[in-house]
């Protein structure tokens, strides 16, 4: 962060009164991580509240807590904490902000995130978190990061509803807005696709300099007029577009960038067709925006690029030759179609059996009966060897497989995580290629490790 002294923190967060010193660390809401210097903000959570650990914050080095209620001695005490992290990083990240790059869209968010993080740090020091820091706590905790070398900024803006996106923008403003799709995650809590375009389009609305919208997404391309600047579109038919696409038998994708300033082509290392996309999506940013115009330094560095944040399309292979994707982070419609497309490559012109071992897509309102049996209907129709449903939520999958053709016992229906591993356990067979994938309340980063640990 940049260095503040606690007069000016307090000044920033509406603190009546401060204790001497000066922030020359980071600001943490986990005391577990504090180290000398550091900034402490207490707050309340479902389970405990943060006021309760601000007593060993301050002991383990932190220079002041910001909290609700005097509690530590070193204490810069507002209305709500929250609020005063919100204005800190609002009043820190605007100080000669760097360019800055903000990602929304129903999916792919995070893994678009980290490629573009890694493009752009072969140009400047960039800021991006690891994981999906992009909610009204993870976002201003980032933006409190950033230092004076920050060049670069990589974000990610999520909602939950209209008006959350607008929101987070009230905090950190981005120079360059990118879109990637309207799909049918958190469709429960929207109500339609319709409502879901509303809310990811604030993020256009609100950038300072350009729009980079997916071409191939109608509800994305129609925010073009949100835009109070200039919006490029990528995707099939535009200046910015992938041709060529081909998929190895380990599921990387292969391509040729056509660009206005040039062409060249593009070799990934991360897994999955969905990659090009949004490959092309950081590519589209890079350009449009003026950081290069060195179209081959750009393939260069997205080659490169490797997984960061963790459960999303992680590759490993046993000692025994069985080899897990892990992409348990989370689960919607459109992201379990790419996965499970990518599992159905990988055993491509070969022997190996594959299982997907799927769990419940959450917040899909009224329509998650008929999208988790569109999804087992799916499975079958990839040829998959194996289906293992996990819990109830999920069960439409089960349904949907077995309605779908003839399809009896190659799908499984188990009660939860435990039975799972016991049944791949017995089950497994080197050469095997297992995906587990499931919404991030299915908790299946369990199931993931477990399997991977059988081997060790």
């Amino acid at each position: 962060m940049l260095e503040l002294t606690l007069r000016e923190v307090a000044e920033i967060v509406g603190a009546a009164a401060s204790p001497e010193g000066a922030v020359t660390g980071e600001v943490r809401i986990d005391s577990r991580g504090v180290q000398p210097g550091d900034l402490f903000v207490a707050l309340p959570g479902e389970n405990t509240d943060g006021h309760a650990f601000a007593p060993s914050a301050v002991d383990a080095g932190a220079v002041a807590a910001l909290v609700q209620r005097p509690t530590t001695g070193r204490d810069l005490v507002v209305p709500d904490p929250l609020a005063g992290l919100q204005a800190l990083a609002r009043d820190v990240f605007a100080r000669d902000q760097p360019l800055t790059f903000g990602i929304t869209g129903s999916s792919g968010k995070t893994s678009t995130k980290d490629l573009l993080a890694q493009v752009l740090s072969g140009f400047g020091e960039t800021l991006a978190p690891i994981g999906s820091f992009n909610n009204e706590i993870g976002l201003p905790l980032t933006a409190t990061q950033r230092t004076t070398t920050t060049r670069y900024a990589a974000l990610e803006y999520s909602a939950r509803g209209i008006g959350h996106i607008a929101f987070l923008c009230g905090i950190v403003r981005p120079h360059v807005a990118i879109v990637l799709n309207v799909g049918s995650a958190h469709l429960g809590e929207f109500g339609s696709q319709e409502n879901i375009a509303v809310a990811k389009g604030e993020l256009v609305e609100a950038a300072s300099s350009l729009a980079v919208l997916n071409g191939d997404d109608l509800l994305v391309a129609g925010m073009a007029g949100r835009a109070p600047g200039p919006a490029v579109l990528f995707g099939s038919g535009t200046d910015y577009r992938v041709e060529d696409l081909a998929v190895d038998d380990e599921g990387r994708p292969a391509f040729t960038l056509h660009t206005p300033q040039g062409s060249a082509a593009v070799g990934l290392e991360v897994r999955g067709e969905h990659q090009a996309a949004n490959a092309l999506a950081v590519a589209t940013a890079v350009l449009a925006a003026g950081v290069t115009d060195d179209v081959a330094r750009v393939a260069h560095l997205l080659a490169q690029a490797r997984p960061v944040s963790r459960w999303r399309m992680e590759v490993t292979e046993r000692a025994d030759g069985v080899t897990v994707v892990n992409d348990a982070y989370n689960a919607n419609p459109d992201s379990m179609r790419a996965a499970l497309k990518t599992l159905a490559v990988m055993s491509r012109g070969k022997s190996r059996r594959t299982w997907a071992v799927l769990g419940p897509m959450a917040e899909l309102g009224d329509d998650a009966r008929d999208a988790h049996m569109d999804l087992g209907r799916f499975v079958v129709r990839l040829d998959v060897s194996r289906l293992v449903v996990v819990g109830s939520a999920a069960a439409g999958i089960h349904a949907g497989a077995v309605l779908e053709g003839s399809w009896g016992e190659e799908s499984v229906h188990v009660d939860d995580v435990d039975d799972a591993i016991a049944l791949l356990r017995e089950q497994l067979q080197p050469g095997d290629v297992v995906l587990v994938k499931a919404s991030r309340s299915a908790g299946f980063e369990r199931l993931a490790a477990a399997i991977l640990a059988d081997a060790a």
